[in-house]
């Protein structure tokens, strides 16, 4: 049995240097970025691993789920990590921030989620990243979810690592991601004994062997198809434009947030302002008595295709996510989305104006 993905001639080393440069040029930076060889845990990972240990300090910023994680690895790494939770529906401050250097002057590291698809919302890193660079700490960032939907410069915001993923608004594969890494980051990994060697972890071993050996030869052989779809997604927002893809991403938020707002039912927007909420994803509260993952179940039952899901963990019960990122960043996908959240809700004798909604989502600017 043959098939075309069979049959693809090796990926080189020049074509996977120019990969990693188009990505660079996505982020507008002129760090070394790195595309590692598989979903962006593994950089994301990777990353903590090879910077922090029992001499880090890291101020942990937790908006959603991922933030939880990172404080996991950075305490398995043997940091001092102090958490800075804030409620999910709403964002961290750069004042916030800066309260806490004030009182953690020894804080060396901070981590950050920029957009958490999970919860939907988004932080400020502009604002913040001028409070950490004024700081001195490294500042790790996990872009994965904003990078397509909103700006992302991690040069321009003093970002040392920069972790993204293909698979939301880039609209590509899930198997590959990338990390920018500025020298102070190398420094650190450099000088880490904790840092990972000789692992499918270390970033090290990409900066030895591949970025300083001239991205002559590769580690290892590269994920061919998840390399060459990664390709094929930067070269659609090229053609698109970057501003264009993203202003889709912005456009779908806003007519998510507007339609349901006039949709009625008791939904309500999750993240309370508009400003805090992101552009990949829309998360809704649902009325007291109804339980989102069984509305969730009711909507999908007549489309299983619509980008409709309930809140991961003990978030199943009060949200539903409406994920409108890559190609469900439309105007349609809106549209079928807030009908069949209409349709689940009049099935539960709830009232709704499903002409409402669809017509504030259509005027939603």
């Amino acid at each position: 049995m043959t098939h075309p993905f069979l049959d693809l001639a090796p990926l080189g080393a020049d074509r996977f240097a120019a990969i990693e440069d188009r990505v660079a040029r996505l982020l507008s930076t002129e760090q070394d970025v790195v595309i590692m060889q598989g979903e962006a845990l593994l950089p994301l990972e990777g990353a903590i691993r090879a910077t922090a240990g029992p001499g880090t300090t890291a101020l942990n910023v937790i908006t959603g789920p991922y933030g939880q994680t990172f404080g996991d690895w950075l305490r398995d790494c043997g940091a001092t990590v102090i958490d800075l939770a804030v409620p999910f529906h709403t964002a961290v401050t750069a004042e916030q921030i800066r309260e806490a250097f004030a009182a953690h002057p020894e804080i060396d590291f901070v981590s950050l989620v920029h957009a958490e698809a999970a919860t939907g919302n988004t932080n400020p890193v502009a604002e913040i990243g001028e409070v950490v660079r004024a700081h001195g700490a490294l500042f790790y960032l996990d872009a994965v979810a904003s990078i397509g939907a909103e700006p992302v410069l991690p040069d321009a915001w003093g970002v040392d690592l920069c972790v993204i993923g293909a698979q939301k608004a880039m609209g590509g594969p899930a198997g590959v991601s990338a990390v920018s890494v500025s020298e102070r980051a190398w420094a650190r990994m450099a000088a880490n004994p904790r840092a990972p060697r000789r692992s499918y972890l270390s970033l090290l071993d990409w900066k030895e062997r591949w970025i300083d050996g001239g991205r002559k030869a590769l580690l290892h052989a590269p994920a061919q198809l998840e390399m060459l779809a990664l390709e094929a997604c930067v070269e659609r927002i090229e053609a698109a434009g970057l501003e264009t893809v993203m202003a889709r991403h912005a456009s779908a938020a806003a007519a998510t947030r507007a339609g349901a707002l006039a949709l009625g039912g008791g939904l309500e927007p999750y993240v309370y302002e508009a400003r805090d909420a992101a552009p990949v994803a829309t998360t809704l509260r649902v009325p007291a008595g109804v339980v989102a993952s069984e509305l969730v179940a009711r909507a999908l039952a007549a489309d299983p295709a619509l980008p409709l899901a309930a809140g991961g963990g003990a978030l199943a019960k009060e949200m539903i996510r409406v994920n409108h990122y890559g190609a469900d960043a439309t105007p349609g996908a809106v549209r079928a989305s807030l009908t069949a959240l209409g349709v689940a809700l009049s099935a539960q004798g709830l009232s709704v104006d499903m002409e409402s909604a669809l017509r504030a989502a259509e005027s939603a600017k």
